[in-house]
C-alpha cells in the first residue's frame, strides 16, 4: 500500500495545471471547419465581462462564478437557416468544464469524441475544450442540421485542444458505484460556504445511499488545513483536529465526514438530504488517498 505522503507527491505532480488555452477572435474563427452546403460568415461578434449581459440576459452571473473572461459568437449560414456558435472563454481549463457540467442536461445526448464531453439535441450541441465552453444552437432541426452540427463540433474541438479531457484530479475518483456524467467543479461557494472552494465533485450510490463524493483543492497544505478551520469555527466545533477521519457537523447540510491526511486536498462526503452517513464511508473516502 502506498503512503499517504507519496499518494499526496503523485497528486500534485499529476494535477499541475495545464497552460490556459487563449486563442483570440480571430483565431477560433480561422478554425473553423468547411462544412459541405454551410458558409461561414465573415462577421464577429466578441462580448466581455461589462456587455455579456446583452447577449445572455440573467445567465451571465453563472459564467462570472466560473471565471468567464471573453465570448465570440460566430455564425454559419445555410440560406434562411443559421447556426450559431458561441465560444466562451475561461480562465482555466476547469472553470470551462464546470461550466459547461453545470448546463449538462440528462435529457440530451452525448456525442463521444467531441471535446472532453459533448451532448446536445436537435436544437443544439454543447461541448468543453481547453478553456473555452462552446456552445452551439441552430434555427431549424433536421439531420442535416446535426450533421453539421457535429462536422463542426468535433473540427473545432480539435483546434481548441485535440486531447480535451475531464480535470485530471477526476481520474481518482473510485468507480465502484460512480453514476456517470455527474461529474462537475465548483469554482466557489460549494454547499453555501465561501471557503469551500474549489470542490471536485461527483454523484455516487453505493450501498442503497445516494451522495455525492467532493475533493477541496487547498493548493497547499497550510490553506487546506486553514478551509478546515473555518469549517470548525462555523459549525462551533473545537479546531484544534489532527489529521485523519473528521467529522463536520453542519446544520445546514448534516454530518459531513471528510478525510484529511495533511496535504492540499480534503475527501468528504455530503448529502443533499442530510442523512447521516454509516461508519465505512471513511473507508470508501480513504480510497482516494490511496488511488491518488
Amino acid at each position: 500500500m502506498k503512503s499517504c505522503h507519496y499518494a499526496y507527491l503523485w497528486l500534485s505532480l499529476c494535477c499541475i495545471a495545464a497552460p490556459a488555452w487563449a486563442q483570440t477572435p480571430e483565431e477560433l474563427h480561422a478554425g473553423l471547419p468547411v462544412v459541405a452546403g454551410w458558409t461561414v460568415s465573415p462577421d464577429i461578434e466578441v462580448f466581455n465581462r461589462d456587455n455579456l449581459y446583452e447577449r445572455i440576459n440573467g445567465a451571465a452571473p453563472l459564467f462570472f462564478e466560473n471565471n468567464f473572461e471573453e465570448m465570440t459568437s460566430m455564425v454559419y449560414t445555410q440560406g434562411e437557416e443559421y447556426i450559431t456558435i458561441q465560444a466562451y472563454r475561461h480562465a482555466t481549463p476547469e472553470d470551462a468544464f464546470g461550466m459547461y457540467a453545470s448546463e449538462r442536461s440528462s435529457d440530451m445526448a452525448f456525442y463521444p469524441g467531441i471535446g472532453g464531453e459533448a451532448q446536445g439535441d436537435e436544437y443544439g450541441l454543447f461541448f468543453f475544450a481547453g478553456n473555452l465552453y462552446v456552445k452551439m444552437s441552430a434555427s431549424s432541426e433536421g439531420e442535416e442540421v446535426t450533421r453539421a452540427f457535429t462536422e463542426i463540433a468535433a473540427g473545432l474541438a480539435g483546434t481548441i485542444d485535440a486531447n480535451a479531457a475531464y480535470p485530471s484530479l477526476f481520474d481518482a475518483f473510485p468507480a465502484d458505484g460512480l453514476i456517470a456524467h455527474t461529474q462537475a467543479y465548483i469554482s466557489q461557494n460549494y454547499i453555501g460556504h465561501e471557503f469551500l472552494k474549489p470542490a471536485y465533485v461527483t454523484n455516487y450510490t453505493r450501498n442503497g445511499l445516494s451522495f455525492q463524493a467532493f475533493v477541496i483543492d487547498g493548493k497547499t497544505p497550510d490553506a487546506a488545513r486553514q478551509i478546515l478551520r473555518d469549517y470548525f469555527q462555523f459549525t462551533g466545533q473545537p479546531s484544534d483536529f489532527t489529521p485523519g477521519n473528521l467529522l463536520i457537523e453542519d446544520r445546514y447540510n448534516g454530518n459531513i465526514p471528510v478525510v484529511w491526511h495533511g496535504g492540499r486536498y480534503i475527501v468528504g462526503a455530503f448529502n443533499e438530504n442530510a442523512a447521516d452517513f454509516p461508519e465505512e464511508i471513511y473507508a470508501f473516502l480513504n480510497l482516494y488517498i490511496i488511488e491518488m
